[in-house]
This record gives structure tokens, sequence and C-alpha cells, in this order.
């Protein structure tokens, strides 16, 4: 006999259009006949269940809902098209993302042996080594929207306020699935025994912790930080995985490069000659010196670019990151 908690669960997601809920929770309701002794029973629902995703199998993307009210000075939402193809990554992240998924696409069967998919996850590493574009990368293999925490509404000065604005970020996780993304982590995620810490951020660390901790929603949580060292170590056990961003290897900066300039490039360009000259640069410094070097060519009107653009744009980008980092 299913549960209150189940029938309201079952016709909330019906009104709601949200099919994955919908199907989750049938799914669960098949395994507890199934505990129960009721095989056929069971196996009738989960054939429905199949007919039913079957049926749905061109199902349309989960559709845009945009924040409203105290929501729309908290969160801002895109439609990622991106796919993991469109990165270069080392093969250790790279399963973690695919595993990621992977679980979330095979979600019901997790759930309906009560397991729990890969959702909650913390970023770590340099900036513009990728940990938005996975985000986005997420979002896109996923059909599902992507919804930027925006700090600047978030933090405030009053004491409580933040808590309660974390709060609506937690509830609208369950009323709209899709990727939360908190960037720049460490503003709420710092250790509470440091010495510069004050009782309202130790507040709100503690808020995020009961919350994240709480959470049994489908939307996936993100969590990306350049500073991983200044975390609270009660945060790692919230999160299901940590992935962490490194600095692209020389191959890795051949791969970007001649994916975003060899049709526009001469066949005689060495692009391990050309990687080795960005070592160091992040992913996002290289592509930008793509960028830069295309938009160079186009406004002189040249049809071919050569090593030697290349060499200067990314010299250029060094000289950038250097100062930068000299002024820090």
């Amino acid at each position: 006999m299913p549960s209150a908690d189940q029938i309201k669960a079952l016709l909330k997601s019906h009104i709601e259009g949200d099919d994955q809920r919908f199907y989750s929770v049938a799914m669960q309701l098949a395994a507890h006949e199934a505990r129960m002794g009721h095989g056929k029973l069971a196996e009738e629902l989960r054939a429905l269940i199949d007919r039913a995703k079957s049926q749905n199998a061109t199902e349309k993307p989960t559709p845009i809902s945009r924040p409203r009210g105290e929501l729309a000075n908290l969160l801002t939402v895109s439609y990622p098209k991106n796919h993991l193809n469109d990165m270069v990554l080392d093969d250790e992240l790279k399963q973690q993302i695919e595993r990621v998924i992977r679980e979330q696409r095979h979600a019901q069967q997790i759930l309906a042996h009560g397991l729990s998919p890969r959702r909650k996850l913390l970023l770590v590493g340099l900036p513009g080594t990728g940990k938005t574009m996975t985000a986005s990368v997420l979002g896109g293999e996923l059909g599902i929207p992507l919804f930027q925490v925006r700090l600047d509404g978030l933090l405030t000065k009053y004491m409580g306020e933040t808590a309660a604005k974390l709060r609506q970020i937690f509830e609208a996780t369950n009323k709209a699935r899709g990727i939360y993304f908190f960037d720049e982590f460490d503003a709420i995620g710092s250790q509470r025994s440091l010495g510069n810490d004050v009782g309202e951020i130790r507040r709100i660390l503690n808020s995020f912790l009961q919350m994240i901790e709480q959470d049994c929603s489908h939307s996936l949580i993100l969590a990306a930080t350049n500073h991983v060292e200044i975390l609270d170590y009660a945060l790692f056990r919230r999160f299901d995985d940590v992935l962490q961003y490194n600095l692209p290897s020389e191959s890795q900066i051949a791969l970007l490069l001649k994916a975003r300039l060899s049709n526009f490039c001469q066949k005689d360009i060495s692009w391990s000659r050309l990687a080795q000259s960005a070592v160091g640069l992040s992913y996002a410094e290289i592509t930008r010196a793509a960028e830069e070097v295309l938009k160079e060519a186009l406004i002189q009107g040249r049809e071919n670019i050569i090593e030697t653009d290349i060499f200067k744009m990314l010299a250029e980008r060094k000289a950038v990151t250097e100062k930068l980092q000299n002024n820090r």
C-alpha cells in the first residue's frame, strides 16, 4: 500500500510536469510491492513505467523556471548547450564527470534500490581550469537549467538574512530541478576557526551545512572554489564527490589550440611547439588567446593564421598572467 507521502509526491510531480520525479516515485512503489511479495504487481508497474518512458523518448528538455520575487535577486538562470566533448580534460576528471552524468541518467534504477546518485559536488582548482564550464556541461548533458547563485544578492550585513536567503535557494532545488551553482564558495564555506571570522559567518556556514545535508531534491548542487585550503573540514563529507581541476598539460594545450584554430591555420603549424610556450596558462587563458588570434585575422582580412600569430598572442596572455600574479 503506497504511503500518503508517496501518493502526494506522485500527484505533485504530475501537476508540475516533473516526469523524472514521477518515474522515481513510481519505481519506489514498484520496489515496495516487490519487497511485500507482490511480484506480479511490481512487474506490471515496472512495465507501465517503461512504456511511459518509451512513449516519452523525445522528451522535451526541462523548461526554464524564471526565478521570481526574492529569488530573482539570488539566482540567474540559463539553458546550457555545452557537452562533455567540448572540454579538454585529464582522464581521471573526465571519468568523474562521466560517472555523475551516468548516475543521473539512471537515477530511477539507483533510487529504486535505496541508493542515491551523485549530485552534490565540490569543484576545486585554480581560476580558468574548467569549474564553471563543468556546471554548463552537466546542464547541457542532462537537459536541465543552470541556476547560478548570485553572491551579491545572497550575502548581506544583516544578522540572519543570509541564512534565510540560503533557505529560499534550497527550497527552490525541490521546486525546479536544475544545476544550482555556488561559485567562489569560500565566501560561504571558510573555516569556522579562522581568526578573522565573526559570529554571523559561522552561522551562515552552519546553515549551509545543515541545508545541504537535509537536501533530498533531484537537483544537482555544485560548489566551486579557488581556495580549498580555507574551506571548513565539515564541508567535505557533505559532498558526494570532490573534483580537482589543474592547469592543462602540454598535450592538453596542443589539443585545445588545435580544436580552436586548426580550421583557420596553415598545415605546417607545430602544435607541440606552441603548447610548450603556453605551459602555465589556464584553459580559459588559452581559449582567450585563440579567440584573439581569430579576431585579429578577421580584422586584417587574412584567411590563414600562421604560427607566429599564435605565439605572439600566447606570449601576451603569459605577460598579463605574470603581471597579475606579481601584483597579488
